[in-house]
């Protein structure tokens, strides 16, 4: 497995940027995958998820309503669609995958979001 996170970047407060994750690794089967993050000095924290056929997805109170979470299992790549962005909201994003739930398993190299005027 191998996971690739895209579209991270500076955002002012109130903004929108959308995340790509691409899995281009070996394995042919679907998995869960999902979005954690981790702000400076704070645990990496789960955001939203979605499983392998896209009928469930689940998202951190934190984010609901804001963030959407969508896949192409197609192209085995997940998006995260981010709307009204907070200053809370700033924090490396980690793409994830595997058949856990959340999935935890396999996990990409991270993209920052810095959210500032």
């Amino acid at each position: 497995v191998q996971l690739v996170e895209s579209g991270g970047g500076l955002v002012q407060p109130g903004g929108s940027l959308r995340l790509s994750c691409a899995d281009s690794g070996s394995i042919r089967s679907i998995n869960n995958m999902g979005w954690f993050r981790q702000a400076p000095g704070k645990e990496r924290e789960f955001v939203a998820a979605i499983n392998r056929n896209a009928v469930n997805t689940y998202y951190a109170d934190s984010v609901k309503g804001r963030f959407t979470i969508s896949r192409d299992s197609g192209k085995n790549t997940v998006y995260l669609q981010m709307n009204s962005l907070k200053p809370e909201d700033a924090a490396v994003y980690y793409c994830a995958t595997g058949d856990d739930w959340p999935p935890t398993k396999y996990w990409g190299q991270g993209t920052r979001v810095t959210v500032s005027s």
